[in-house]
């Protein structure tokens, strides 16, 4: 038999959408995911939360990601954030409550250690400072095996040989708490340093490590992103650093930014003097929410948005796949005329 803490999860998560909408009454839903700012009910679209499984089965509902710090949890901790708890009883009561079941006594558990706060702009200054070139590192074969090759120096991507990794609760208890990591630069539109990306890598395999989260993000990162290029009349955007670098290997001279996440790129900030924007979406229902978002605020700006399809799930998929003769021949087919002549 479950035990009470478990049983209320489940039936938490069979009403995800009504725990959002009393708890994180500040978001609001697109597709399968409630998105709000952060577990404090801020207005924003860094958090999202899962309201289905998941149609291969490996996203459960009632399960959020932070992308902004890379935090994570299930319903109890949105529950117990919004009320203040200290002590998970109370929170078990609240749920009890709000799922109108009888009170009953409930064996109190250890509460979870208490996420530290989410990393700061200035830790992800210092963590860029430490870092190094990528040239012959790990995390330049790391890309090559993702057919990514053309690199400028000028790239805002770094390696760091021993990159901490906090362990969650979904990684092996003996998970190593560092890696080696590709580093991100994540910046504003004047250029200064908010954040970066990581993306741990295991030293013998030039592949992801081997841990739950292999990619996390810290600082500020909203209305920001990883920055390729100075900015110019005609850019492009996209959710993930391969998907960005791959469209790079076709159209270098294009400046692009990553936005990193699908609720992110939705909320990119324009650079002034921007009159037209590709967004290379990913070929998901998170894809589709992005690049509707960020048509509409660029449509109020004055800004043409030109969408960019990948034949599989994203251009690093097609890269891949395809290779890039085929992604060239499907880029300039949707590319404007003018952009072609000047960048292919």
């Amino acid at each position: 038999m479950s035990d009470p803490a478990t049983e209320i999860a489940r039936r938490l998560s069979e009403n995800a959408e009504a725990v959002c909408r009393r708890y994180l009454s500040n978001g609001r839903r697109e597709g399968h995911y409630w998105m709000v700012g952060d577990i404090h009910n801020v207005a924003g679209r860094s958090l999202y939360v899962r309201l289905s499984r998941s149609a291969d089965g490996r996203g459960a509902a009632g399960k959020w990601t932070d992308a902004a710090s890379g935090d994570h949890g299930d319903l109890l901790d949105i529950i117990a954030t919004s009320c203040g708890h200290s002590d998970f009883r109370e929170t078990l009561e609240e749920a009890r409550r709000f799922l109108s079941l009888p009170p009953a006594p409930v064996a109190s558990r250890n509460p979870a250690p208490r996420k530290g706060p989410a990393g700061t702009p200035e830790a992800a200054r210092r963590l860029w400072a430490a870092s190094k070139p990528m040239a012959a590192t790990i995390a330049r074969a790391y890309l090559a095996g993702r057919m990514i090759h053309a690199l400028a120096p000028s790239e805002p991507l770094r390696f760091h040989p021993h990159c901490f990794y906090r362990r969650s609760e979904d990684d092996a208890p003996d998970t190593r708490p560092a890696w080696p990591a590709m580093i991100a630069a994540v910046t504003d539109l004047e250029g200064a340093i908010t954040g970066v990306h990581r993306t741990w890598l295991h030293p013998e395999t030039a592949d992801k490590a081997p841990v739950a989260y292999p990619r996390r993000a810290m600082g500020h990162l909203l209305g920001h992103g990883v920055r390729f290029g100075r900015a110019a009349p005609v850019m492009a955007a996209g959710e993930g650093l391969e998907t960005i670098l791959s469209l790079r290997q076709l159209l270098p001279s294009m400046p692009m930014i990553a936005g990193l996440s699908a609720a992110h790129l939705g909320a990119l900030a324009f650079p002034a003097g921007l009159r037209r924007i590709y967004i290379a979406r990913d070929d998901d229902t998170a894809g589709a929410v992005a690049l509707a978002v960020i048509s509409e605020r660029a449509t109020a700006a004055g800004i043409e948005t030109v969408p960019l399809e990948p034949e599989c799930d994203d251009f690093n998929g097609d890269l891949m796949t395809l290779g890039s003769s085929r992604l060239g021949a499907s880029l300039r087919l949707q590319l404007k005329a003018s952009d072609r002549r000047v960048h292919f």
